[in-house]
């Protein structure tokens, strides 16, 4: 049976996370404004919300370890992660705040018990566990990375997973 546990969600994590920083290294800062639309996040803007985004994630689980999360507490823990990401001035400072934060929740990931992982936490109006409120974290990275590498086509770039893949075939 293949098992996937807490070392393999922070490996997993890392390397989600090493694709953002990867990414956010690629698009020039001068380019940080772009948005794909209008109405969109900027490139900033989007690498600022994932830089914060673990930020909730550690609050939740690792400080307060909650077993419920009210409407308040989200609205909470989103509130202290926008001013960090209003902390955020630089290209420097927002790979630095990637590479930190998401080392920093990999650590708490591998440390995790399986017990821990199967707790259930009440989220408003759901229940789920720790691991797929934290695989949710993870999926939600990868939805914006998506985004950023459909910004960077926009912007004339080949992301770098397309040109790994050009190098193989």
């Amino acid at each position: 049976m293949n098992y996937y546990g807490a070392k393999q969600m922070a490996a997993s994590w890392r390397t989600v996370r090493k694709n953002t920083i990867q990414v956010a290294t690629e698009i020039p800062e001068a380019q940080y404004t772009f948005r794909a639309t209008p109405e969109t996040m900027s490139v900033a803007e989007m690498l600022k919300h994932l830089a914060t985004g673990p930020h909730w994630a550690m609050q939740l689980h690792f400080l307060d370890k909650k077993s419920a999360v009210s409407g308040e507490d989200f609205g909470r823990y989103m509130g202290e992660a926008q001013q960090l990401a209003g902390a955020l001035t630089s290209k420097d400072a927002i790979v630095a705040s990637l590479t930190e934060n998401g080392e920093a929740l990999a650590k708490q990931l591998e440390q995790m018990t399986d017990e821990q992982l199967a707790e259930p936490v009440a989220v408003m109006a759901t229940d789920k566990s720790r691991f797929e409120l934290l695989l949710g974290l993870k999926e939600h990275e990868m939805h914006h990375r998506a985004q950023l590498m459909q910004m960077q086509r926009l912007l004339g770039m080949v992301p770098h997973l397309t040109r790994a893949r050009q190098q193989t075939s």
